[in-house]
């Protein structure tokens, strides 16, 4: 896919990070829109559908993490990159971004040659998993389907984030292999992403608590297999 044809929505209270960054990108031939606050970027986000969301924490109306937090709850803007762009450098703040399903954390300031080369390593990196990747396979009683971004337990359709889906993915598709958070946050984040290890441990609660507990199992010290019966 040629890079112009992706959509960007930039989120941040202040106008001229907004114009700053929105020429930047426009001028790498993004399509890009703008919102102010949380609560307009979930209604931009339904009409625009970007393949990516800058998202700011500190906001008035509705702050960058709750904002997250409902978009991932909705099916249709699931499977959205959220990337978070923000002065916030605090370690909890990090944790609450992943834990409300953000892709990527980049702290502010960053120049926009340094964000746009993070940007272009998302897209690349994700096409290359759409072109190397069984697109739908079966295991135990899941159908997990790269297409729609969607995981069925028998009939019943369960919508993950972007990360949590890719994390299953990659779990599910070696099955009884164990893999430490080092691993994986290389084999499902890309060394392209910086963030904390424990990031891995809150993907992979809220991946139990969609699908359930009987699926990955923890190796005390070492790290996380998708265990089946064989």
């Amino acid at each position: 896919m040629k890079k112009e044809k992706y959509k960007i929505l930039l989120v941040d209270d202040e106008e001229d990070i907004l114009e700053l960054l929105q020429y930047n990108l426009e001028k790498e031939g993004y399509d890009v829109k703008t919102a102010t606050n949380g609560k307009l970027a979930i209604e931009k986000a339904k009409s625009f559908m970007p393949n990516l969301i800058l998202l700011d924490i500190m906001m008035p109306v509705m702050d960058g993490i709750e904002c997250c937090r409902r978009i991932k709850e909705m099916p249709e803007l699931a499977k959205i990159f959220v990337l978070f762009l923000t002065a916030r450098t605090e370690e909890y703040s990090e944790v609450a971004a992943f834990d409300a399903g953000a892709d990527d954390y980049i702290p502010k300031p960053i120049k926009p040659k340094a964000l746009i080369s993070r940007v272009q390593a998302i897209f690349k990196r994700d096409k290359k998993l759409d072109e190397d990747k069984q697109m739908t396979f079966k295991i135990m009683d899941l159908t997990i389907d790269r297409n729609e971004y969607l995981v069925y337990k028998g009939d019943k359709p369960i919508v993950l984030p972007r990360k949590e889906f890719e994390l299953l993915y990659f779990l599910a598709s070696n099955p009884n292999k164990v893999y430490n958070r080092d691993e994986l946050l290389q084999k499902v984040w890309g060394t392209d992403v910086y963030v904390l290890s424990r990031t891995v441990d809150v993907h992979i609660r809220k991946v139990r608590e969609r699908i359930g507990e009987d699926y990955i199992t923890t190796i005390k010290g070492v790290g996380y297999k998708f265990e089946t019966e064989d």
